[in-house]
């Protein structure tokens, strides 16, 4: 029952141009995914006459969207010029912000890296409001690339407001209530996105993936790592909900009488699944208090696969609570599929079995047991989705009605 209500309230009146503003997009998009391509293929991929796609691409390219490229040979007659989506000279600066480094990318509008920084923590918001600019402008000033720069996006491990630019809630950076994008914005001069780990990695998904097969309409991408953050798609949109905090499954409780999160109460989901619970449970498993002898979640693999028992057992009892926490999700959303972010997904062969086991002792039907649940195969995917943040509103649809 695909009907969707007209918002009375905020609706956007079909113009004369409206058909031609979707095809454009449509074509942008289509030339996005297959390129290069030539204007022949796309009217074939389009099932409309070459003169509407020549039109189309002849604004698409007095905009500085697209241009032409090499022609290709043909077996007779004229050989076709290829087209390309501009994004070589496009750039973005990519943040990843965590409690234990600072990620700072240069990317282009494809989401490739042209340079990557691996900076301290700050977990001062008053000092990153100072310093996270002139790191910034140093990487911009190294690399030439100031003027094509067309804005930062930054990714939080917790809950952001991103139309105001601010950090909601980051509980493991201890940030609450932090407006960080327009005093960034102010100092750089550049326009600044700020959003939740979990949405960025969905927006990565959804732009940035063009492998066959792979769903970017209808998902949840769950990324698991100092700590758990989802996001949600539905018919090809990122849903953030109400106040900007759709998707906060990591803080679901499993069990109220369960460990500390970092958000202060007891038994959430990511105190059961993050890297850091991981460890914790594997130096419970030693005896040894967790602080002291706390192991990065590759060495437990590492350990887990040389045949080490309590790190097979530690990772065994992460993949449990992986599904337990699945299920909830599966029942609630009923996506098409989840896919699974973070170093985790080295170990699934391990995690996966053990998963699905739970999934399967608490589906309520078939089809939440056999739910398609796959590890990501997006390489960075938070400073993709930083990336994506800026470059994405090029390709987004138009609104209509």
């Amino acid at each position: 029952f695909a009907m969707r209500k007209i918002n009375i309230r905020d609706f956007q009146v079909a113009r004369q141009s409206t058909s031609r503003d979707v095809n454009r997009q449509i074509l942008l998009n289509l030339l996005r995914a297959h390129q290069p391509v030539s204007r022949a293929d796309l009217a074939r991929l389009m099932n409309t006459t070459r003169g509407v796609v020549g039109a189309l691409v002849n604004e698409l390219i007095a905009d500085g969207l697209v241009y032409d490229g090499p022609t290709r040979a043909a077996s007779r007659g004229r050989k076709p010029t290829l087209l390309y989506v501009r994004t070589r000279d496009r750039l973005v600066v990519a943040a990843d912000v965590r409690v234990s480094a600072i990620d700072l990318a240069l990317c282009d509008f494809s989401g490739e890296q042209i340079a990557l920084e691996s900076l301290r923590p700050i977990l001062s918001p008053d000092e990153f409001i100072r310093e996270f600019p002139k790191y910034v402008s140093a990487l911009l000033k190294k690399h030439k690339g100031a003027e094509q720069c067309e804005g930062i996006g930054i990714v939080v491990p917790g809950m952001a407001d991103r139309e105001a630019g601010r950090v909601i809630s980051a509980p493991l950076l201890g940030w609450r209530d932090i407006e960080i994008g327009p005093p960034v914005a102010k100092t750089t001069g550049l326009p600044v996105v700020v959003e939740s780990a979990g949405k960025a990695c969905a927006l990565a998904h959804m732009w940035l993936s063009y492998a066959e097969g792979m769903n970017t309409q209808d998902f949840v991408y769950i990324t698991v790592s100092d700590g758990v953050g989802t996001g949600l798609v539905i018919d090809g949109r990122l849903v953030s909900g109400h106040g900007g905090t759709a998707g906060e499954f990591g803080h679901m409780a499993i069990d109220l009488d369960g460990p500390r999160c970092a958000c202060g109460s007891n038994g959430c989901w990511m105190a059961y699944v993050s890297d850091r619970a991981t460890s914790a449970r594997y130096a419970s498993y030693l005896n040894a208090k967790p602080s002291a002898s706390a192991q990065p979640l590759r060495t437990i693999i590492s350990r887990a696969r040389s045949g080490d028992v309590k790190a097979m057992a530690a990772l065994r009892a992460t993949a449990r609570y992986l599904g337990l926490g699945l299920v909830n999700i599966l029942h609630g959303l009923d996506p098409a599929c989840v896919y699974i972010g973070g170093e985790i997904t080295t170990a699934w062969d391990i995690v996966e079995p053990v998963m699905r086991e739970a999934i399967v002792e608490r589906a309520l039907t078939e089809k939440i047991a056999s739910a398609v649940i796959l590890p990501s195969k997006i390489s960075d995917p938070r400073l993709r989705g930083a990336v994506a943040l800026i470059a994405s509103p090029t390709f987004a649809a138009p609104k209509v009605a």
